[in-house]
This record gives C-alpha cells, sequence and structure tokens, in this order.
C-alpha cells in the first residue's frame, strides 16, 4: 500500500503555516516539514481580511513543500479553524424509539447528525462534541449495545462565526485553486494530540496562548465542558514594548529574546538594553491574561479542585520566560507545555514540535482517515509496440523508411529564390538503402523457384 502524504495549512493573525506529513501502512505520522510565512494585518483574531495577501501567503509555503518533495504537486490541504468567534454551547438531542432496542452504531450516528444540524444564528457549527449519554434517563458512557426505547446525549456545539470559513475559502480555494478536504477545529486537535486520556477524566484545563487569542478549553469526565476565546493574545504584550518608539518587530525581538513575566528587581542589562521598562511593561500584561485564564474556571461554575491535572499549554505565547511558573503561582494549578505525543515522528531536527503544535496537530488529528495531498505528476511515456515491426517469410525484420523531410533553407539573401532566378535543376533521386538491397537479394535467388521475397511494393 502506498504511503500517503496529507498536507495541513494553519492561517494565524501573525503567520501562516503549512505542514507536510507521510502516513505509512501501520498509520504511523512522521512530520517531514514545517514551513512558514509572516502576516503583516492581514488576519485579525482568525479572520482573514486580506484575501490576495494570505493567498499568497499560502503560494509560497506551499511551494516550498513541494520542493522538498521533488516531482509532486499539492493539490489540497486540511485546514486549521478557530479564532475569537470560536466558542462552545450545549444542546440536547432526544431520541425515542417505538419499542425497547440495542442501541446501535446508526442510532448514535443520526444523534450526532441531528446535533450537527442545529442552526446557530449566523454561526456554522463545526463539531458537535458529547458530554453525556442517557439511555432509559441512566446515564452511560458507551451507548451502543445499551438496551433501552429513549436516547438523550447533551452535547457542546463548538461553532464560529460563518465569516471565518468563508473568507478561508476565498483566499485558499478560489484565489488560489486550493482544494480543502476538510476543516479541522485548532483546539480540539491540539486536545487530541496533546492530552492524555487520564487528564481529560480527571480535570484539566487546555489554554491555546496565540498572537491575538487566548482559547480555553475544560475537560471533566472525559469530555469537553467549556470552551471560549478571549481577544487577548502575546501580540499584546509586543505592541506595549512598541509602545515605547520601538518598530514592532524589533518589539517582538525584545520580547522573545529578554521579555519576563516574572522579573526580577535585580536584573541586569542584556548588552546596552535596558530591559527593566521593558518587562514592567510584560509583567503587567502577563498578569492581566492571567486572571482572565483564571476567570474562566469561576464562568464555568468550577473551582481550581475539580481539575486536579492543572493547565497545559500550547501556543508560542506559552514561550514568554516565567509565565507558566507564574501562572502556576496565582492558579494554584500545575502548569505545563503540552508537546506532541511520542509515537508522531520528525523527519528533520530542524523542527520544534512545541512551537508548532497547532499545525502537527492537524496532521495528527486527520492521520487515520486522510487522503492523498500530493500527487506526481502523469507522464505518459512513447512506447513503441514490437508488434508493430512487420516480419516478412525469410524472418528478418523490415522497417519502413520514412522519407528524409526537405531541408528547411538557411536564412541568407542569396539563398531565397525570387521570380528572376532561374529554377534550380532537379535533383536525382539517390536509390535507398534497403531498394538497393532487395535487388541485390532478388538477383541472387532469381533461380531459385521455392524462395519468394515479399517487398513492400509486393504488399501493394
Amino acid at each position: 500500500m502506498e504511503h500517503k502524504y496529507i498536507v495541513a495549512l494553519e492561517v494565524g493573525s501573525s503567520k501562516i503555516r503549512a505542514a507536510l506529513g507521510e502516513v505509512d501502512d501501520a498509520g504511523t505520522l512522521t512530520v517531514k516539514a514545517v514551513e512558514e510565512e509572516r502576516l503583516v494585518d492581514s488576519v485579525r483574531h482568525g479572520v482573514v481580511l486580506n484575501v490576495s495577501e494570505v493567498a499568497e501567503g499560502a503560494r509560497k509555503v506551499l511551494r516550498r513543500l513541494e520542493n522538498r518533495e521533488g516531482g509532486r504537486t499539492i493539490h489540497s490541504a486540511y485546514v486549521a479553524i478557530g479564532g475569537r468567534s470560536t466558542m462552545s454551547s450545549p444542546c440536547e438531542v432526544e431520541r425515542r424509539l417505538p419499542v425497547e432496542t440495542v442501541i446501535s452504531r446508526d442510532h448514535i450516528s443520526q444523534i450526532f447528525a441531528e446535533a450537527r444540524d442545529k442552526v446557530l444564528n449566523e454561526r456554522d457549527v463545526m463539531e458537535a462534541v458529547p458530554a453525556e449519554f442517557r439511555i432509559d434517563g441512566r446515564p452511560t458512557t458507551n451507548p451502543v449495545g445499551s438496551i433501552g426505547r429513549e436516547v438523550s446525549a447533551l452535547f457542546n456545539l463548538v461553532s464560529s462565526r460563518r465569516q471565518l470559513k468563508r473568507n478561508l475559502s476565498h483566499a485558499l480555494e478560489k484565489s488560489l485553486g486550493l482544494k480543502v478536504k476538510g476543516y479541522v477545529v485548532r483546539q480540539l486537535a491540539e486536545a487530541g494530540m496533546v492530552l492524555t486520556p487520564e487528564e481529560k477524566r480527571l480535570g484539566c484545563m487546555l489554554v491555546d496562548f496565540g498572537a491575538e487569542t487566548l482559547t480555553v478549553s475544560i475537560y471533566k469526565d472525559g469530555y469537553l465542558v467549556y470552551l471560549a476565546t478571549l481577544p487577548l493574545g502575546s501580540r499584546a504584550i509586543t505592541r506595549d514594548i512598541a509602545s515605547l518608539n520601538i518598530l514592532e518587530e524589533e518589539a517582538e525581538r525584545l520580547k522573545v529574546s529578554g521579555g519576563d513575566a516574572m522579573p526580577d528587581a535585580t536584573s541586569r542589562p542584556i548588552g546596552n538594553i535596558d530591559f527593566g521598562p521593558i518587562n514592567e511593561m510584560v509583567s503587567a500584561r502577563a498578569g492581566e491574561i492571567i486572571e482572565n485564564i483564571r476567570n474562566q474556571i469561576r464562568i464555568n461554575e468550577m473551582n481550581a479542585s475539580e481539575l486536579p491535572c492543572g493547565i497545559i499549554m500550547v501556543g508560542r505565547g506559552a514561550r514568554l520566560h516565567g509565565f507558566t511558573r507564574r501562572l502556576e503561582e496565582v492558579t494554584g494549578m500545575k502548569t505545563r507545555v503540552g508537546q506532541p505525543r511520542s509515537s508522531i515522528r520528525f523527519s528533520s531536527s530542524n523542527i520544534q514540535p512545541g512551537d508548532v503544535t497547532d499545525v502537527i496537530a492537524i496532521l495528527d488529528a486527520v492521520s487515520s482517515r486522510a487522503v492523498n495531498c500530493m500527487e506526481l505528476p502523469d507522464l505518459q511515456p512513447v512506447q513503441t509496440s514490437i508488434e508493430s515491426i512487420p516480419v516478412v517469410d525469410n524472418g528478418i525484420p523490415t522497417v519502413d523508411t520514412p522519407e528524409p523531410k526537405p531541408e528547411e533553407p538557411e536564412e541568407d539573401d542569396d539563398s531565397i529564390l525570387t521570380s528572376d532566378d532561374p529554377e534550380p535543376e532537379p535533383q536525382r533521386k539517390r536509390p535507398r538503402l534497403f531498394g538497393l538491397l532487395k535487388d541485390k537479394l532478388t538477383k541472387m535467388m532469381s533461380d531459385d523457384d521455392d524462395y519468394e521475397f515479399e517487398s513492400d511494393d509486393d504488399k501493394n
């Protein structure tokens, strides 16, 4: 069985990122390459604003992936979806059967389909995540195979504004001509990759700290119970630093190299830069972001003790020095940075998995059901069939030699005939090689009545 090549795209507020993965016969995912292109004011809070610039950025990163797999072209991709408008809302679906029945997968599939078809005001339902099943009022974690007449399910519908998917489609499908094989909710894909089943059952919080958004997902008893996206991100820290009359690109570099969410009062300058004023801003904004994270637990009417597995951070914002330590101190919850699970392989040591969890999570989420996103060009070689070569009775193959094509006149004024020039004498046609051979053989065999030489002329 041929290996599958799958491509994932993630269009963020600060960059567009693409990843190429290979899935072998055993279903093992190998991440072969990750490419990214910086975006400036083309996307805001996850919504594409400049279709042309996003399409051009996507073209560049996809071309680089193609260059890594010489000869293969990318015709489709799986696309991450998220952003400020992404949220979850509860939904209950009930189904009453005519008689007591063993609940089948078809029954559950119909319930899922009904949940996905729910109409929300100007919003697309991207995923229906089950939170609870009941058979005749009894809760169950595995409804398939249970006996009953009434089946009910509580879902969390993950949805976003319709503009989110519509603008992505304009940029990728209409402008670029790329086939979108499917949209994948980034936060759900990340949870599937970095959270363990035990963490989901006992209770935990996943925080996706992006450039312009912060998404908080809470899991309990194995299910998603809450998801909300806040318009806060690491770019807010960058812009705070830029307010010190620094270009935003330089402010980003300073944040990464010396920014600290828990600055030490005795910290020394780095080079000729005094990070004291800079880290005052970094610390203040980090405190605001952490308070908003903690507030999501209260909004969901929970407390930290109900989430014993703590907080798992993903996104580049989580790399800010001192942020996870301060988050742990303020919330009283243990905190770690999420990493792709060990079963995912990487073909290059240049790929830093912790920095690209967003796009790797999309590859991981679709790897078991994905179709090929790359193909080899369909080259049709010219073949000469041996059956097309005629064979005469004496077993010697003959091949018709084509008449030589007249030579094109050289572009020289002296070689061009005019009406005043005498016509050239016709050239005598030189005898063909196979014609000479035929005459010679015919003469040699003329006395042998049992031998007949079949020429092309004889056939005609």
